[in-house]
């Protein structure tokens, strides 16, 4: 009998909180509704009918939650996977998906708190020291400071109270979080090996699958509790639960033959509940070690920054509020009619008009083509012109040039005349030829100056497409500069999940992680660690899960998903040899391009 997945405790509520949960959010709503009735009719209350179906929907939507995808369990033969196609998922199915979607996320939010404490103790003293005093909230700084000025007095060195602080305190986070992800790693390794160890037993019908499901769980919970009870017999001092010293019991399912009389519908329904609330314990003893081991908030770590920049910003409100015209100043708006108009400017300047002059070069072409003709027709007027006063002159003077002179030869000629004209250019400048060679030279120089503006104006307009690029240039790099903030701030915190270099580094350093993880479970078996073995695969399932999840969508879109996705299933089965997984590991690392750290 095939029914829809149970609840997920993701929200972390049991069934009957979850109920409790929506009933509660959906009060407003109810509360608009009955505030409408209460009204006299109206003309819009259809609209307000609409107003409380939609706070309705908004209230009690909020606390459903999309299942994201995870890596499948190693009981998805081709019928249960056509069992998940056609969404007739068994109630065995579900509740184990999200005993392990469960346990992923809580080793994940494990795994980045033990990534930031080993930043803190592998930096340097001054880093240490900084953490001490500055990136650990108000109250912190106070008693740092406090402490400091203290030992100062008394001749002792500070520092060395603050390093051994940092490594007491880093040293004790990293014991809490390690002792806790070990027993969530073997716990999720025990399950993928009973669920493996009990497939046939799985996949049969409900109620035996649901009999199989108890079995299995009364074993991995009960191997829990003990791995926390041992784990905390010697660290009684650091794991603490509301308070007191941490006592996790587990509620054990009913293991009734699913033949017997005494199996129903209702000790199925009362031992699935049973199966939350257990889960329900291990989140709430989770949350309380995490609340005082886990990676500080952004907010303490840079408590100091925001500070300042609320100081700041409260100073530049002050000030403004001083220079506005609630206080009968107008230099405020002064100040932004004067960026107003320099925007405006700019945008003038840099962005219209060397757009429009890029687009008239490259439409108008002919237009202006038509206007260098006639310049260079004038250039020609002139030189004509200067070719028939030199002609002219030659022959005042009797000396007649040959038919096929050139300009230059002429000009030789006049200027051999104009030296000797200059030896009495008082005498020769009446009764002579001087002043005739004056303006010849004169008009020699207008060609000179008409030609040189010629080819100055063709190499301006040959060039102005480049001009109108350059002075575009800072709207181009303004433009560019928020084009890069605006994709910094979509892509920020997606991991090895989004798209680039930095992305398909992230899913690289996931491979060799997992790479990493097979040889120590390797290592651990040869050597008989049977305990130390569980907790390497249960990180390497962990490992798989996040890469699973961050390289699913760009292998779709290389229809490399389908056999990523066959190989990924095979890392994870417990019963596969670790020879064999490194082989379909080096397989996956150069055969498919969307885990490849380039583009090929």
């Amino acid at each position: 009998m095939a029914t829809s997945p149970p609840r997920s405790p993701n929200s972390g509520d049991p069934p009957q909180a979850g109920n409790f949960a929506v009933a509660l959010g959906a009060a407003p709503a109810r509360g608009w509704s009955s505030l409408v009735a209460r009204l006299p009719p109206l003309a819009d209350s259809l609209l307000l009918a609409a107003v409380a179906g939609l706070l309705r929907r908004l209230y009690v939507g909020r606390k459903r939650r999309r299942r994201r995808p995870a890596l499948p369990l190693p009981i998805y033969d081709d019928a249960g996977s056509s069992a998940r196609i056609a969404g007739q998922m068994p109630k065995a199915f579900a509740i184990l998906e999200d005993i392990v979607q469960h346990t992923m996320s809580n080793l994940h939010t494990i795994q980045k708190s033990l990534h930031y404490w080993k930043s803190r103790a592998e930096g340097t003293n001054s880093h240490k020291m900084y953490f001490m005093v500055f990136e650990r909230g108000p109250r912190a700084f106070v008693e740092a400071t406090c402490q400091t000025l203290t030992r100062l007095r008394s001749n002792e060195s500070p520092s060395k109270y603050l390093l051994d602080s940092a490594s007491d305190m880093v040293s004790t986070k990293l014991a809490v979080l390690t002792s806790m992800q070990h027993c969530l790693a073997v716990f999720l390794a025990e399950v993928y090996s009973e669920v493996d160890n009990r497939r046939e037993g799985l996949t049969e019908s409900s109620d035996k699958s649901l009999h199989t499901l108890f079995v299995i769980l009364n074993t991995v919970f009960s191997k829990l509790e003990a791995s926390i009870r041992n784990a905390t017999e010697g660290q009684t001092l650091l794991f603490t639960h509301d308070g007191n010293s941490s006592q996790l019991i587990f509620e054990r399912l009913p293991e009734v033959d699913f033949e017997s009389p005494q199996w129903t519908e209702d000790l199925s329904s009362d031992a699935i509940a049973m199966v939350y609330q257990n889960l329900q314990k291990l989140d709430s003893f989770v949350s309380s070690q995490l609340s005082r081991h886990k990676k500080p908030r952004s907010m303490t770590i840079y408590w100091l920054p925001y500070t300042c920049g609320a100081i700041g910003l409260s100073a530049c409100s002050l000030w403004l509020l001083r220079h506005s015209s609630l206080m009968g100043s107008s230099d405020l708006d002064n100040w932004i009619q004067d960026a107003k108009e320099s925007v405006v400017g700019f945008w003038d300047e840099h962005v219209e008009r060397p757009v429009i002059s890029i687009r008239d070069e490259l439409f108008e072409t002919f237009k202006r083509t038509d206007k260098r003709v006639m310049e260079k027709e004038e250039v020609q007027l002139t030189e004509e012109t200067l070719r028939r006063m030199l002609i002219s002159f030659c022959e005042q003077t009797k000396n007649k040039p040959p038919q096929d002179a050139s300009s230059q030869e002429l000009l030789e000629i006049v200027m051999r005349r104009y030296e000797m004209e200059s030896a009495h250019p008082l005498w020769n400048l009446f009764g002579g030829e001087l002043a005739v060679a004056m303006l010849i030279q004169v008009q020699k120089l207008k060609l000179d100056l008409q030609e040189a503006m010629l080819e100055l104006d063709q190499i301006l307009k040959a060039n102005e497409i480049n001009f109108a690029i350059l002075a575009a240039l800072p709207a181009f790099g303004l433009s560019l500069l928020l084009l890069i903030v605006v994709r910094a701030w979509a892509m920020h915190d997606q991991g090895a999940e989004g798209r680039g270099r930095i992305a398909r580094h992230q899913r690289w350093q996931l491979l060799i992680e997992v790479e990493e993880r097979l040889e120590e479970f390797k290592e651990c078996m040869t050597k008989e660690m049977e305990e130390e073995a569980l907790c390497k695969y249960g990180l390497t399932l962990y490992t798989l899960d996040r890469l699973y999840k961050a390289v699913e969508l760009h292998a779709k879109k290389t229809t490399e998903w389908s056999s990523v996705r066959q190989k990924m299933f095979k890392l994870a089965k417990p019963n596969v040899g670790v020879s064999d997984k490194l082989d379909v590991l080096q397989g996956l690392k150069w055969n498919y391009a969307c885990l490849r750290p380039y583009l090929s």
